[in-house]
């Protein structure tokens, strides 16, 4: 099986093992059904060895996931942040957050994945003028958390790590090819994923529709200050904004109830309304999706995926947002490019979907080629030097079980 799929002679293939038992990385499984001839030993990666920590930092939430080798998520730690705090509050609480879901584990922290909502220059790890994070702009977290836990650490945008687990928890996701997957919420985003592989770009901004000019937008100005952004009319906050408006000019009754006990309008709440049945906040909820349909739109028609997977608040609006969208993308979108597409909404819950594509980034880099070469004889990445630079590749996949 393993000669079939790597596509390697089995006296190369035999070497590798045996340098992956004596590393202690894989360990018998038992045998497998005989084909007539010699059983197949079957071989299984030593899960418990090393622990890989997910640290996904959104706009106002912070979740901080512990995994083993396998990327299954063991334990959570979910907390309210407001990331315009800077980076000093919010990493030294995350840190406090990966103490405690190390604790008592006696296996160590082999890789660290985080996530950030901003874009990030993947070949270094820093933000780059993120603009919805001051005082994060090139801020060495990689850094930061390599010297602290003494492991090695990859940062990207929260989206892309979204889709990642989107890949590594949906069958149908995994062996799409051609992925577009939006993240509507607070912010809007998007990652690309080309024959299975997370594309980024030449410096890893690929994907961050949310800051796109559109006709509709005209002179809203925007959390970046440029006028007339996606996310200045079709974002969470624009959301919440204008279901205010309706609330406080009493056209929606519903919102005007929460407004008037909670002192503020969610975009939760927007949702909640329109499915209870109040016009204004379905007419609201339908031109926001239209909005959004009609970027996602020249993308597919640009793009071409197979799939189109929505994250994200949004998305919790199930039934009304996905025909609202699925409207405007098969009117407006080439009839070929939606020939054989599938818009779905995500699988994985939003408060663990970037979690956990951050504890796979991790196991995904740590395990590639490149890096495994150069820890491999040492016994573990703890036992190199972190604290100055990290070797990044493309994510590469890791046996679960061989």
């Amino acid at each position: 099986m393993l000669v079939e799929q790597v596509g390697r002679g089995r006296s190369v293939i035999a070497q590798r093992v045996s340098e992956l038992e004596s590393a202690g990385l894989i360990e018998s499984a038992g045998l497998g059904p005989s084909s007539g001839g010699r059983a197949p030993r079957r071989l299984r990666l030593a899960a418990e060895r090393g622990l890989a920590l997910g640290v996904d930092i959104a706009a106002t939430e912070l979740v901080v996931g512990v995994a083993d080798l396998t990327g299954t998520v063991l334990d959570t730690r979910q907390q309210a942040i407001d990331v315009a705090d800077g980076p000093e509050p919010v990493l030294s609480l995350a840190e406090r957050l990966a103490d405690e879901l190390v604790g008592t584990r006696t296996a160590p922290v082999w890789a660290i994945g985080v996530g950030v909502p901003g874009p990030v220059e993947f070949r270094t790890g820093l933000p780059v003028v993120p603009p919805i994070m001051p005082g994060w702009d090139r801020y060495p977290i990689r850094d930061r958390l390599a010297a602290r836990f003494r492991a090695p650490v990859w940062v990207d945008n929260d989206v892309n790590l979204m889709a990642l687990g989107e890949l590594r928890s949906d069958p149908d996701a995994g062996t799409a090819g051609h992925v577009l997957y939006v993240r509507a919420g607070i912010g809007i985003g998007a990652a690309i994923v080309m024959d299975g592989k997370l594309y980024r770009g030449a410096n890893g901004s690929a994907g961050d529709i949310g800051h796109v000019a559109i006709p509709e937008g005209g002179s809203i100005i925007c959390r970046c200050g440029n006028l007339g952004c996606l996310e200045a009319v079709a974002g969470g906050a624009a959301l919440a904004r204008d279901g205010r408006m309706l609330a406080e000019s009493r056209q929606s009754p519903a919102l005007a109830a929460v407004l008037a006990q909670a002192r503020a309008i969610r975009p939760y709440d927007v949702a909640q309304a329109a499915e209870k049945g109040d016009r204004a906040a379905r007419a609201l909820l339908q031109r926001t999706s239209a909005l959004l349909g009609g970027t996602l739109a020249t993308l597919v028609s640009f793009y071409n995926p197979n799939l189109l997977v929505l994250g994200g608040g949004i998305a919790r609006a199930k039934a009304r947002v996905l025909a609202a969208i699925r409207e405007a993308i098969y009117r407006r979108a080439l009839p070929l490019a939606t020939q054989d597409l599938r818009i779905e909404v995500s699988t994985l819950p939003e408060e663990v979907s970037g979690v956990t594509g951050a504890v796979h980034l991790a196991l995904d880099e740590v395990f590639s080629p490149a890096n495994l070469e150069l820890w491999l004889e040492a016994g573990s990445p703890t036992a190199l030097d972190h604290s100055a630079t990290v070797t990044t590749t493309l994510p590469a996949t890791r046996p679960r079980s061989i």
